[in-house]
């Protein structure tokens, strides 16, 4: 399956794709395209699916009836989606053209900290 990270992705997560053709936005000479027209570049460059972690992209365009599947990530922080590559790859295994799947990877979260003497 040949497969596009968007490039709010770490490249890091091409690597946990290694059973697909999978190649980042940079390197395909897509960065910068944004919404509906990396979508429709990558469909035009024969990618099965598209994965990214823009959580509205699959509002904005419509993906039923597409030769391409959309994959879409909770998070795009290595740290927050790196325990969950497995259930990416399953979910790029899994596309089907046409369909949009949500990978929930938790999201990033502020911790609160004590407020210090200064400001207590």
């Amino acid at each position: 399956m040949k497969v596009l990270l968007d490039e709010n992705l770490p490249h890091a997560l091409r690597k946990c794709l290694s059973d697909h053709d999978t190649v980042t936005a940079a390197y395909a000479g897509l960065a910068g395209y944004k919404n509906g027209a990396l979508l429709k570049a990558a469909i035009e460059g024969g990618f099965d699916v598209l994965v990214t972690g823009d959580k509205t992209l699959q509002y904005e365009q419509s993906i039923e009836g597409q030769k391409i599947a959309l994959v879409c990530l909770s998070a795009v922080a290595w740290r927050i989606i790196k325990p969950h590559v497995a259930r990416i790859a399953a979910g790029v295994g899994a596309a089907k053209p046409g369909s949009v799947t949500l990978v929930d990877c938790g999201a990033f979260a502020r911790s609160l900290r004590a407020p210090g003497p200064a400001e207590g």
